[in-house]
């Protein structure tokens, strides 16, 4: 009986430095076309940073307050990255309903939640 060799996970990871970089970018932005084009959800959030990260650039606030008028958004960005990345990681390992499944995208669907909270609150606290 013959047993498979050890692979290297490292040896899946490509190639190093500079070429390491550019695959790498390119990957990131093949991932926001295809949450862009997608996801209705990340399409909105795009939408609505177009809209707050200029108006916090005009906004008469302090420095801190600028850049976390400006985070909050790009953070709710991120968490809608992730929680999409859940939602196909779950479909593609199947498309019946079962309490974990439900469970995962429910928690996804909760981190978005609190992001856009964040949000709100921190908008209005600033602003108020």
């Amino acid at each position: 009986m013959s047993e498979a060799p050890d692979l290297d996970a490292l040896s899946f990871k490509g190639r190093s430095g500079l070429t390491r970089i550019l695959n790498a970018t390119g990957y990131s932005l093949a991932g926001l076309r295809a949450a862009y084009r997608g996801e209705a959800a990340f399409r909105q959030l795009v939408w609505l940073n177009l809209v707050l990260l200029p108006l916090a650039c005009l906004l008469d606030v302090s420095r801190v307050e600028r850049v976390l008028l400006m985070l909050t958004p790009l953070l709710a960005l991120v968490v809608e990255l992730l929680n999409s990345a859940i939602e196909a990681v779950v479909d593609r390992i199947s498309l019946n309903l079962h309490p974990l499944s439900k469970q995962a995208k429910d928690m996804g669907s909760a981190a978005q939640l609190l992001a856009l909270l964040i949000i709100a609150l921190t908008w209005a606290l600033i602003l108020l």
